[in-house]
C-alpha cells in the first residue's frame, strides 16, 4: 500500500479559509457505496434515522498560539526577538511542549513575554519545553487574553488568526480544555440542527479526544503500513460506552462526527465490543482495518496523502474515495477545516 494510492489534483483555490454562516449552511456531499448525493449539512435530518446515534467529541480548543518577545540581557542590548510559540501539548511535570520560532535565535533559560503571560525555555529540541509563570485556571486565563486559536497550517499561511475565529474554530458543545486543533466536522452544528435531529429521534453520546498538532502531520514514507501516528489523549465513558452499545444491540446506526470521534471509539473496542477507555491512543486506520463500532462517519474533506484520507478509504474503499472526491473538486466542494462536509456511509 503505497502514499502514492492516496494522491490526487487539489485546487489550491478550494482550500477554505473561513467558514459557512450559519454553520449548518455548509455542503454536505453523501457517499455511499453506489451513488453520491449533493446536499447540505440541514439535511442531516433527512439521512439520518430515528434510533441512530451521533458520538460527538467535546473537546475544547486553547488559544495555543503566542506571538512576543524574547527577553535575554546583553551587553549590547539585543536580547529582544520576536518569537512565536505554538502549544502541542502539556507534560506531567507541568511544563509543556510547543513549536517555536525562531528557534535559532532561542536558549535555555530565555524569557518569552506574551501579554502579560511569561515562559521560561527549559530545553531545546524538535519541540520547546517552557514552563509558565501560571498554571491551572490562572493559566487558562493567561492564554485566553494572550493567546490566538491556532489555526491550521494550510489557512494561517493565508492569514492571521482573528477575534472571530475564538467562535468560528470551536465546536457548540466544547467543553473539556486540552485540544490544539478542532474536531472540525463538529464545526457545522448549530443549535437548530440539534434540536430537529433530536426532534427526529437521533441520540447524542459525547467523548473526549484531545486533538494535537501531530495530526497535521505529513505521512513521510512510501510504505504507509509503516506509519506510526501520534498519540493523543481520549476518554470514553463507562455512560457513554453503554449508549453506544445499546444503540447497536437496538438496531440503531452509531455515526461519529469526526474522525478523531471515530479513532477514539474504535480504540475503545480493540477488544471486541465498545468498552470504557481512558489514555493515549495512537490507532491508525487505513485500507484493511476492521471496524468493530462505527457505522459510519460524518468527516470533512482531508488532505492528499493524509492519514486522514487513507481512515475514510479504509471505510468506504480507497477507489470508493478518489472518486467521491473527483466528484467534490468537479463541484467545487470547499475543503479541510473550514469547508464543507461528507456523510460516509458504507451500508444503506
Amino acid at each position: 500500500m503505497k502514499l502514492s494510492d492516496f494522491d490526487f489534483n487539489l485546487p489550491e483555490d478550494l482550500i477554505a479559509t473561513r467558514p459557512a454562516r450559519p454553520r449548518s449552511s455548509a455542503r454536505l456531499m453523501v457517499v455511499e457505496p453506489d451513488r453520491t448525493t449533493d446536499a447540505v449539512v440541514t439535511d442531516l435530518v433527512d439521512w439520518l434515522r430515528p434510533g441512530d446515534r451521533l458520538v460527538l467529541n467535546d473537546t475544547k480548543v486553547i488559544p495555543a498560539r503566542l506571538t512576543g518577545e524574547r527577553v535575554r540581557e546583553t551587553r549590547d542590548g539585543s536580547g529582544r526577538a520576536r518569537v512565536e510559540l505554538t502549544l502541542v501539548e502539556a507534560r506531567a511535570d507541568g511544563s509543556w511542549e510547543a513549536l517555536g520560532k525562531p528557534m535559532r535565535k532561542m536558549r535555555v533559560g530565555d524569557l518569552l513575554q506574551f501579554n502579560g503571560l511569561s515562559a521560561e525555555v527549559q530545553s531545546l529540541g524538535e519541540r520547546i519545553v517552557v514552563r509558565f509563570d501560571a498554571e491551572g485556571d490562572a493559566l487558562d486565563a493567561a492564554l485566553e487574553r494572550a493567546g490566538d486559536m491556532p489555526l491550521p497550517p494550510y489557512i494561517a499561511s493565508k492569514r492571521q488568526p482573528d477575534r472571530q475565529d475564538r467562535d468560528d474554530y470551536q465546536t457548540i458543545w466544547a467543553r473539556h480544555a486540552g485540544a490544539v486543533a478542532a474536531p472540525t466536522a463538529s464545526l457545522h452544528f448549530d443549535a437548530p440542527l440539534l434540536e430537529a435531529l433530536r426532534a427526529r429521534g437521533v441520540s447524542f453520546t459525547e467523548v473526549t479526544l484531545h486533538v494535537g498538532a501531530g495530526t497535521f502531520l505529513p505521512v513521510k514514507v512510501e510504505d504507509v503500513t509503516t506509519h506510526r501516528m501520534h498519540a493523543e489523549w481520549g476518554e470514553v465513558t463507562p455512560q457513554a460506552a453503554e449508549d453506544i452499545a445499546k444503540t447497536r444491540d437496538d438496531g440503531g446506526r452509531v455515526i461519529p462526527v469526526g474522525t478523531t470521534a471515530l479513532r477514539l471509539i474504535e480504540s475503545a473496542a480493540r477488544g471486541g465490543g465498545i468498552a470504557p477507555f481512558r489514555g493515549e491512543t495512537d490507532i491508525f486506520i487505513y485500507p484493511g482495518f476492521e471496524f468493530r463500532v462505527a457505522d459510519g462517519l460524518m468527516t470533512n474533506f482531508h488532505l492528499p496523502q493524509s492519514t486522514l484520507l487513507m481512515l475514510v478509504s479504509a471505510l468506504m474503499g480507497r477507489e470508493r474515495m478518489l472518486r467521491a472526491y473527483a466528484h467534490a473538486v468537479e463541484n467545487r466542494y470547499r475543503f479541510f477545516s473550514y469547508g464543507d462536509a461528507s456523510l460516509l456511509l458504507p451500508r444503506r
